[in-house]
């Protein structure tokens, strides 16, 4: 009896940690979209408002989202562990 209930435990234990992993993650994607979405939206309206003919802000947002995204990611995963 103690050890199928020590059994429960340990498995409880196992899809707690798993849940919190997955949580953990899910949300550094949805805060890297967020970043980067952020940035190429500001990039484009800041070529809408200065007329230009090429998108050049737009493109800057766009590599800048993904390398600030990446900046957050890393910064995360790393002081979290």
């Amino acid at each position: 009896m103690k050890k199928r209930k020590k059994d429960l435990s340990n498995s409880f234990e196992k899809r707690k940690k798993q849940t919190t992993s997955i949580a953990k993650y899910s949300g550094l994607a949805f805060q890297m979209i967020a970043i980067i979405l952020l940035v190429l939206y500001a990039g484009m309206k800041l070529d809408d408002y200065l007329e230009n003919e090429f998108p050049l802000f737009t493109i800057i947002g766009a590599f800048g989202g993904v390398v600030l995204s990446l900046y957050f990611a890393l910064k995360d995963l790393f002081n979290n562990n």
